[in-house]
């Protein structure tokens, strides 16, 4: 489980591909790199990945198929860079929503809109997830928690405040780049069960 509160920025050190598998290697922060175990969870860009190898600060996750058409991670070259959050434990602050790390789908960036102190982006909709992307819910972008804001047939926003674009890599984020997306799991079970209720009225 994750909050979608990023708590740092990892660079690929190192990538090994073997067809659709693929492993890569972070380093991680200093303060991120502390009671490393295998077998836990690390969300990059949102998606939950699991701990195979570590040596100090440099950590191995592997990457299947699934993952790899799913996600922007595939995307990635070594020395790019990824948002990192370590799995939420039991009596940690919910500074976000609750997130499963389980990535619905890529959307790309179509415009930014900046002004002296706010900062308004643009992500296209996907046809799959319209019914999930209502203005002021949540959702999860490349691994944040955020308030949708505006949503339009084809497009939705969000509005980022200045200490999300300097702790995250939506700082550096263009018109065009791939954003891993995971809807609200409530959202979800409440729209699509109403969906399935409705069509049984009907029969």
């Amino acid at each position: 489980m994750f909050t979608g509160i990023v708590q740092g920025i990892a660079r690929l050190t190192a990538i090994e591909d073997r067809g659709e598998f693929r492993r890569h290697t972070v380093e991680l922060p200093p303060e991120l790199a502390h009671d490393l175990a295998i077998g836990a969870s690390v969300a990059h860009n949102g998606c939950c990945l699991t701990i195979t190898e570590f040596d100090g600060q440099r950590v191995a996750f592997d990457l299947i198929a699934e993952t790899l058409r799913c996600t922007n991670l595939g995307g990635l070259n070594i020395g790019d860079a990824v948002n990192i959050e370590r799995a939420a434990r039991f009596g940690d602050e919910i500074g976000g929503h609750v997130m499963s790390g389980h990535i619905a789908t890529t959307t790309h960036i179509v415009a930014i809109e900046k002004t002296d102190f706010n900062t308004t982006i643009w992500f296209a909709l996907p046809a799959s997830l319209q019914a999930y992307v209502l203005s002021k819910g949540f959702v999860g972008l490349d691994g944040c928690s955020l308030t949708i804001g505006d949503v339009l047939p084809d497009r939705f926003n969000v509005h980022l405040i200045p200490e999300t674009l300097e702790r995250t890599l939506f700082g550096s984020r263009q018109v065009g780049d791939a954003i891993n997306i995971e809807i609200d799991a409530q959202t979800q079970a409440i729209v699509d069960t109403v969906a399935r209720v409705l069509a049984q009225q009907k029969q």
